[in-house]
Protein backbone atom coordinates (compact mmCIF):
# COMPACT_ATOMS: atom_id res chain seq x y z
CA UNK A 1 0.00 0.00 0.00
CA UNK A 2 1.53 3.98 -0.76
CA UNK A 3 1.97 5.96 1.85
CA UNK A 4 0.53 9.44 1.10
CA UNK A 5 0.51 12.79 2.95
CA UNK A 6 -2.25 14.60 4.19
CA UNK A 7 -3.25 17.89 5.50
CA UNK A 8 -6.02 19.19 7.58
CA UNK A 9 -7.75 22.18 5.74
CA UNK A 10 -8.72 23.75 9.53
CA UNK A 11 -5.15 22.96 11.80
CA UNK A 12 -2.96 21.96 9.03
CA UNK A 13 -1.23 19.58 10.49
CA UNK A 14 0.49 17.20 8.03
CA UNK A 15 -0.56 13.64 8.64
CA UNK A 16 0.62 10.33 6.54
CA UNK A 17 -1.54 7.36 5.96
CA UNK A 18 -1.28 4.07 3.85
CA UNK A 19 -4.21 3.74 1.49
CA UNK A 20 -5.70 1.38 -0.47
CA UNK A 21 -4.60 2.19 -4.49
CA UNK A 22 -7.58 5.01 -5.99
CA UNK A 23 -8.61 5.80 -2.28
CA UNK A 24 -8.55 10.11 -2.14
CA UNK A 25 -8.95 10.40 2.03
CA UNK A 26 -12.42 11.80 1.43
CA UNK A 27 -13.39 9.52 4.00
CA UNK A 28 -10.46 10.79 6.44
CA UNK A 29 -10.46 12.93 9.40
CA UNK A 30 -7.44 14.77 11.46
CA UNK A 31 -6.80 12.77 14.29
CA UNK A 32 -5.99 16.02 16.17
CA UNK A 33 -9.51 18.35 15.53
CA UNK A 34 -11.41 16.14 13.23
CA UNK A 35 -11.82 18.39 10.41
CA UNK A 36 -11.72 17.31 7.03
CA UNK A 37 -8.18 16.19 5.13
CA UNK A 38 -6.97 16.96 1.67
CA UNK A 39 -4.52 14.79 -0.23
CA UNK A 40 -1.02 16.89 -0.78
CA UNK A 41 0.64 16.70 -4.15
CA UNK A 42 3.72 13.96 -3.13
CA UNK A 43 7.47 14.52 -4.34
CA UNK A 44 10.54 12.38 -4.41
CA UNK A 45 14.08 13.06 -5.08
CA UNK A 46 16.40 10.54 -6.66
CA UNK A 47 19.65 10.70 -5.10
CA UNK A 48 22.36 11.79 -7.77
CA UNK A 49 25.30 9.55 -8.11
CA UNK A 50 28.57 11.67 -8.40
CA UNK A 51 29.69 12.19 -12.28
CA UNK A 52 26.04 10.92 -13.27
CA UNK A 53 22.89 12.52 -14.57
CA UNK A 54 20.88 14.04 -11.71
CA UNK A 55 21.59 16.13 -8.42
CA UNK A 56 19.74 19.74 -8.39
CA UNK A 57 20.40 21.01 -11.77
CA UNK A 58 22.42 23.84 -10.63
CA UNK A 59 25.53 22.28 -9.66
CA UNK A 60 28.65 21.73 -11.84
CA UNK A 61 30.35 20.00 -9.39
CA UNK A 62 30.54 15.94 -8.58
CA UNK A 63 30.41 16.80 -5.18
CA UNK A 64 26.88 16.78 -3.97
CA UNK A 65 28.13 17.72 -0.11
CA UNK A 66 28.66 21.09 -1.93
CA UNK A 67 25.01 21.81 -2.28
CA UNK A 68 23.23 23.67 0.69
Amino acid sequence: MPLYEFKCQECEKKIEKFCKLGEDGSSFKCPSCSGKVKKMLSTFRRPSTPGGSGGCGSCTTSNCGSCG
